[in-house]
């Protein structure tokens, strides 16, 4: 079974570079979590070791096994009222989503969300409007002021390029005051259903492979996992082709689905709607293959092929190398 932890330190990279490499908030509290790969020790110790952690809290038990927003709200809550910290960070995925607003009700303040530029203590800007406007935020509300970070419009920090003597110390949260009311219990895990596969998650792969309603059927859908599959790349969908059933919705990129920032985005017949675009913006090279010529992605594309992807798709099938 997997345990998951709450760590006071950076177990995204990504993450880490949001607020280490520029501010140094007064006692700033990042939420991570570990769920499967090395122990839950061992994850702990791996975050100690970044440059710009003082310290990792370890909560270790049953009880956040699973990613119940009731049981780690109010584990963020009482981990909050014995450190006071300025700031609570976590990454804007479904994790954090799920956890933060609760846990800034608990403390009665107003959090800010899919922060994308963080340029002071307290002055952030986030997306509105699907990504077509940014908006600069100022707090001013009362401690902690709590973020989900996008994760993507940060480069990743290099271990390289720091040092640090000695790891920070490891300290066990004490859980003798955690009590489980009836907020807590008000919702179980039931179970987890997820692919089975060897491709890279989709929130934090280096290619990504979208495929569109112009792929018409889930049957043609498999080119496209076939072409990932020979990149090394993850698998990603629109909403449209998810709703049409093509692929499960845990594929699905844009505004109500996965945020993602790939070296290389390749779109096959997305026209590009705007909720698509937003959850594309920070890709460093986007190639779109549709074929109509007026389709909205080509807007944003950096490369772009007016055809077939009928054509396209096993040309590039044909000639691409398999991947070692």
């Amino acid at each position: 079974m997997a345990i998951r932890a709450k760590l006071a330190a950076f177990g995204n990279r990504s993450l880490a570079t949001a607020i280490a490499s520029r501010y140094r908030f007064i006692s700033t509290l990042v939420l991570a979590e570990h769920e499967g790969g090395p122990s839950l020790r061992e994850a702990a110790q791996a975050a100690s070791c970044y440059p710009s952690v003082s310290q990792v809290l370890l909560a270790d038990s049953d009880k956040f096994t699973h990613p119940l927003a009731e049981p780690w709200a109010k584990l963020l809550h009482v981990v909050h009222k014995k450190g006071n910290f300025s700031h609570i960070v976590t990454a804007s995925d479904s994790f954090g989503k799920n956890i933060l607003p609760r846990a800034a009700a608990l403390l009665d303040v107003s959090p800010i969300t899919d922060v994308i530029e963080v340029s002071g203590s307290h002055l952030f800007v986030r997306p509105i409007y699907a990504g077509n406007a940014l908006s600069t935020i100022r707090y001013t509300g009362s401690d902690p002021c709590m973020l989900t970070i996008r994760s993507t419009s940060f480069p990743v920090a290099s271990m390289s390029a720091h040092s640090k003597s000695s790891a920070a110390a490891i300290e066990q949260v004490d859980l003798s005051t955690f009590s489980e009311d009836d907020a807590v219990g008000k919702s179980k895990f039931v179970k987890l259903s997820s692919q089975d596969t060897e491709r890279p998650d989709l929130g934090n792969a280096r290619i990504v492979v979208t495929g569109g309603r112009g792929l018409k059927s889930a049957e043609n859908f498999k080119m496209i996992e076939k072409l990932a599959e020979k990149l090394g790349a993850a698998v990603g969908a629109t909403r449209a082709a998810v709703d049409a059933g093509f692929v499960p919705n845990e594929l699905q990129v844009g505004q109500t689905g996965k945020i993602v920032g790939p070296e290389l985005y390749m779109a096959f017949g997305v026209s590009g709607a705007i909720q698509h675009l937003a959850g594309i913006t920070d890709s460093k090279v986007i190639v779109a293959i549709n074929k109509d010529a007026d389709a909205p992605i080509f807007q944003v594309a950096d490369y772009g092929i007016v055809g077939d992807l009928f054509e396209v798709i096993p040309e590039l099938l044909e000639k691409l190398p398999e991947k070692k």
